[in-house]
């Protein structure tokens, strides 16, 4: 997935909207106020994720640490998170090697962790609205 394919993609999420808190380059992707992802570019010294990635965009998003050890050994794009806890975040570059359907799946799991810790009346009113499925894949 590119830049345009992952926005679109955030922003089809239920109430998703973004926002620009850091600067105006780099968007943040949120659900009732909590971000779920966040939008970047390794400069072209590449400090952030290592000199090979320079000039590429990535992707913060939240995930489960165990997965998180598990991903890094399978997928080289995925990196310990630029900027945030290494611990509940990852970094995934978007490279073409990394493969779309991974990138949506860790998508809609940010997303589906932000949600279920969401106050209970935001989670419910998002509940009443749309499908738990749509939610919580």
């Amino acid at each position: 997935m590119d830049y345009q394919q992952v926005t679109e993609y955030c922003l089809a999420k239920p109430e998703a909207s973004l926002d620009y808190p850091f600067d105006n380059t780099v968007p943040v992707f949120k659900v009732k106020g909590k971000m779920f992802a966040l939008l970047g570019k390794c400069t072209d010294s590449g400090r952030e994720l290592g000199i090979e990635h320079a000039g590429l965009y990535f992707i913060n998003l939240k995930c489960d640490p165990d997965e998180s050890f598990m991903l890094r050994d399978i997928f080289p794009e995925i990196l310990p998170a630029y900027h945030m806890s290494k611990k509940h975040w990852i970094s995934i570059v978007l490279k073409q090697s990394m493969p779309a359907s991974e990138v949506v799946r860790l998508i809609d799991s940010s997303y589906a962790m932000i949600v279920k810790k969401l106050k209970r009346a935001d989670r419910l009113q998002l509940e009443m609205l749309h499908t738990k499925e749509t939610l919580y894949r």
